[in-house]
């Protein structure tokens, strides 16, 4: 490992090099990163990689999903539940099913089992990758929404069958009444587990006298604690962190200081940066380990295989969101759904087409053990079933990963008006929270008015008049006043964010936020 170490070293440098040419050609990062490490592996004399399942299960997954927790709007994700939850749960079960029959009619050797077992593989898309193709182009916020909610649950559906599955292959038997209750205890463990921990960290950061490092420290060891307590009962780390991660971000403001959300962004953000590149990279580089126990089948054989599974997968993700769309105009005349209008037949394909795989699927395939019971017979199909994953994984990152920007230009989606425009959004918070500044003042802080020149400079900004703030010293009385006035705007903004009347986009409320933060981190800087 240490001899390895300046490889690896490379690897971060090579990831830093292959995303900026990326982000230069206008390409997803995921599919140049997938190809680099399938042309690194290539090499002589390079080091074989072998992914560990655990490291990408223990390692990667708990901090990648906490992190898209704490993106996501909360706002967004309730909002959009239905389809979120249909495709995140039901569409994952129906793929891994007609996946089972498919692969038990087509590939031989396959039983059922072993076909939903592989379902189960290769049912999750990959949220990184669509995340990373679709910054380049325009789309509804609705569709980004819909797309980051299902990333964050997915994957815990397809683990839950591939359990079963396993279970399934290893006993030669279904047992239904017991697979409800232990789908039904990793369902509601997972969550529990995860909003109680949670609960625990928020309780005690805001108790505790920690600093911005020490927040920083404590948001990184959650969903790591999160994920293990939850696996270590049986039930989804997965959901344990997402209801974790979810419950810490929509209280962030509650529990942890201006210093440490602003810290903690960067953090997280490099963190998650280096984490995604490296997956990505990981899963080229371990073609030769694929490849090398790939025995019984010819490559090519093994690869038409790998390419029907994949048609499989897109043809019932497309069929799976027209049908969501049909049940939603069905329903919405019984209950009440979150559009009304017909998203028409664009929205249903597009929706469709961003079903690339990723490494969730491979660390899945890489976890099946070689052997069925110790020192008992192989495990019947491994070494296909994982050349089928990684042929999924690479296919769709390469077809859909480079066709999903021309698809989206040429359907020219529609913005479906779900918030203001931003201009106007910009605008109207700006108004509002000026009158709030004012109003706030002048109720609570007359006579300072007209004693503190910093005060009557911050009145008189926010009347329209952008002088620029004089450098002076603030004592302590006026600081904790122009402090007290920021934390108004703050809550207003976060009242706006609750209110359903209004349509603001989270994304723009976040950045306010944001704004509000760093000037209050500049006034406690003020000696």
């Amino acid at each position: 490992m240490i001899e390895d170490f300046p490889f690896y070293l490379s690897l971060i440098i090579a990831i830093v090099l292959l995303i900026m040419l990326a982000n230069k050609i206008k390409v997803a990062y995921p599919v140049l990163l997938v190809v680099a490490g399938l042309l690194i592996s290539i090499i002589p004399n390079i080091p074989m990689i072998r992914i560990d399942p655990e490291l990408i299960f223990i390692i990667f997954l708990p901090p990648l999903l906490y992190e898209a927790a704490w993106s996501i709007s909360w706002k967004e994700l309730w909002k959009w539940r239905r389809i979120i939850g249909s495709f995140a749960f039901v569409v994952v079960f129906l793929t891994a099913i007609t996946v089972a029959f498919v692969a038990n009619h087509f590939i031989p050797g396959f039983s059922l089992a072993l076909g939903f077992l592989l379902g189960g593989i290769v049912s999750p898309p990959d949220a990184v990758s669509a995340g990373a193709i679709l910054k380049f182009v325009k789309i509804p916020k609705r569709m980004s929404s819909i797309l980051e909610g299902e990333s964050l649950l997915n994957d815990a559906s397809s683990l839950i069958i591939f359990r079963f599955a396993m279970i399934a292959v290893a006993t030669g038997q279904f047992i239904w009444h017991e697979a409800v209750l232990s789908f039904s205890w990793m369902v509601i463990g997972g969550v529990g587990i995860g909003l109680l921990i949670g609960w625990l960290f928020m309780k005690g950061q805001k108790i505790l006298p920690t600093d911005a490092n020490m927040d920083t420290i404590l948001t990184i060891v959650a969903p790591y604690l999160m994920y293990i307590a939850a696996e270590e009962v049986h039930s989804s780390g997965v959901l344990a962190v997402v209801s974790g991660g979810l419950l810490l971000s929509n209280n962030r403001h509650n529990f942890l200081s201006t210093s440490s959300r602003l810290r903690g962004i960067n953090v997280w953000q490099s963190l998650s940066f280096v984490l995604n590149g490296l997956v990505f990279i990981l899963i080229g580089l371990d073609l030769p380990e694929i490849t090398s126990g790939l025995e019984g089948v010819s490559i090519s054989a093994a690869i038409g295989y790998g390419l029907l599974v994949t048609a499989v997968l897109i043809v019932v993700r497309i069929l799976s969101a027209y049908g969501a769309v049909i049940i939603t105009l069905i329903a919405r005349n019984y209950i009440t759904v979150a559009d009304n209008r017909s998203p028409g037949f664009k929205a249903p394909i597009l929706l469709g087409w961003t079903g690339m795989r990723g490494v969730v699927s491979l660390a899945a395939a890489l976890s099946i053990p070689v052997k069925l019971h110790t020192d008992g017979p192989d495990f019947p199909q491994r070494n296909l079933i994982l050349f089928i994953t990684f042929i999924v994984i690479l296919t769709t990152l390469l077809v859909q990963g480079l066709t999903l920007p021309y698809l989206i230009k040429k359907m020219d989606m529609p913005s479906y008006d779900d918030h203001l425009p931003d201009d106007e959004a910009e605008d109207m918070i700006r108004r509002e929270m000026a009158k709030i500044t004012l109003q706030h003042l002048s109720d609570n802080y007359s006579e300072m008015l007209e004693k503190s020149p910093f005060l009557h400079q911050i009145h008189e900004k926010w009347k329209g008049k952008l002088d620029e703030e004089s450098d002076i010293k603030l004592s302590s009385e006026i600081k904790l006043a122009y402090l007290d006035v920021l934390n108004r705007q703050r809550n207003w903004l976060i009242e706006q964010n609750h209110d359903k009347k209004q349509h603001f986009d989270e994304d723009l409320i976040r950045k306010h936020l944001m704004k509000i933060d760093l000037e209050e981190e500049r006034i406690l800087l003020i000696h």
